[in-house]
């Protein structure tokens, strides 16, 4: 009846664990990145950034066409009153009742507008590649999020197979130990080693958990979901032409242009600032009804003119702006500048940490064939009797480094190679 109680329980914890792999989401990296654009809200708060930046755009642009407004006003006053106070005109109000249209016509400015609008539409693009650098750091934290999951799952295996292998050696020394051929501090040595597993399954598994967290908050989710990851073919050898990589870094990356995008709107705007100093010329004109009004008035009014405005003196302010907005240009220009550099610099130490974390898979492949090789044989002759179990258990420390560093190497040449093509501006995604 115990036997028949064990293999229903053995088939009960099965069928939950089919059931639980059934509803678990198979998700592959180019899943995870298609959810990441399309619900991460920092990709949101871009876009609706730029779209923000095209109505300024417009409202720069405004200017150049005409400004019409309609009025409806009446007025009555004390008999023969006038305004006093308030101005240096004496005009006289009458009684009326009117309405009408008024418009202005911007006739030039000498291109201030112009430039203004251009400024704009250059900060607007520097927006968009914004929207696109936040993309393309969204998919690098995916990236960096699923891998991570993987990386962490290894591990966890790693840990579960290093338990079960220590619990294995702990059995069999207990059992010498119950015939006085092992003593038992052989047996302490063993259930130490035993114990140090089950720690590095214990923070593996939190590990994994953690991993899971990391990749729910890069695809926009509140909550920490699990997955069944697919995962991806590995990637080929590093490329080996650093110079190129940099020249295709500093055309393609969307922060590089961005930046580029603003030094160009600073110096449209600088233009913008020198053209203060001159003259405004605009077209003003007016038109409306009077059906109710004093004597002496017409039942009807119209009038066209042109203003021009001259700058005279107001404090040498249009000469500050014209000034700040050159500096800002000119430190636009650096900025700029100081950007291509450290785009250089990131690419070329990624580049590096790529071939190295490349040249760790064979050598971590080579690390645990030869670990295995010496657990097996210090295996051999701990059962011998030729050595102690402190041999023994420095030889199954060794081959759990080897095994977690052959885990985490294949993860990690591929976390690096997708950091390198973000850092290429190979790594963006569309909405």
């Amino acid at each position: 009846m115990t036997r028949i109680r064990g293999f229903l329980a053995v088939a009960l914890i099965a069928t939950s664990v089919a059931a639980h792999a059934q509803t678990t989401d198979r998700l592959s990296l180019q899943d995870a990145e298609m959810r990441a654009l399309q619900y991460n809200p920092a990709i949101k708060v871009g876009e609706y950034d730029a779209l923000a930046a095209n109505q300024v755009v417009r409202e720069a642009r405004s200017a150049l066409f005409p400004t019409v407004f309609g009025a409806l006003t009446g007025a009555e006053s004390q008999e023969g009153s006038r305004i006093a106070a308030g101005a240096l005109n004496n005009p006289i109000i009458l009684d009326r009742l009117a309405y009408g249209v008024a418009g202005t016509q911007l006739i030039t400015d000498f291109g201030r507008t112009s430039d203004l609008t251009s400024s704009a539409r250059l900060r607007a693009d520097s927006q968009q590649q914004d929207v696109t650098d936040r993309r393309a750091r969204v998919l690098l934290a995916v990236d960096r999020a699923f891998f991570g999951v993987m990386r962490a799952q290894a591990v966890a295996n790693v840990a579960r197979q290093t338990e079960a292998a220590r619990q294995v050696v702990v059995d069999q020394v207990r059992a010498l130990a119950a015939t006085g051929l092992k003593s038992s501090l052989d047996l302490s040595f063993a259930q130490v080693s035993s114990s140090e597993a089950q720690l590095l399954r214990v923070q593996a598994d939190n590990e994994v958990q953690a991993a899971y967290a990391e990749l729910s908050n890069a695809m926009g989710a509140q909550t920490s979901m699990t997955y069944d990851l697919i995962a991806p073919s590995q990637p080929e050898s590093p490329p080996g032409d650093l110079d190129a990589l940099i020249a295709r870094a500093l055309a393609d990356r969307p922060d590089v242009a961005r930046e580029r995008f603003l030094q160009q709107s600073e110096a449209k705007f600088a233009d913008a600032e020198r053209a203060l100093s001159f003259p405004t010329v605009s077209a003003a004109g007016a038109a409306g009804l009077v059906p109710f009004f004093e004597t002496g008035l017409r039942d009807r009014y119209s009038a066209i003119g042109v203003n021009v405005a001259v700058p005279v003196f107001n404090g040498n302010l249009f000469a500050a702006r014209k000034a700040e907005a050159r500096f800002r240009a000119t430190a636009g220009v650096e900025a700029l500048t100081d950007l291509q550099n450290r785009v250089a610099r990131d690419v070329r130490v990624t580049w590096l940490d790529v071939q190295t974390a490349f040249q760790r898979l064979a050598l971590t492949d080579q690390l645990v064939a030869q670990a295995s090789d010496a657990l097996d044989l210090a295996q051999q002759r701990y059962n011998l009797g030729l050595s102690s179990i402190v041999e023994l258990t420095q030889a199954q420390l060794n081959e759990t480094r080897a095994k977690i560093e052959q885990a985490t190497a294949r993860y990690d040449y591929q976390e690096r190679s997708a950091v390198l093509r973000f850092q290429t501006g190979q790594l963006r995604g569309t909405p």
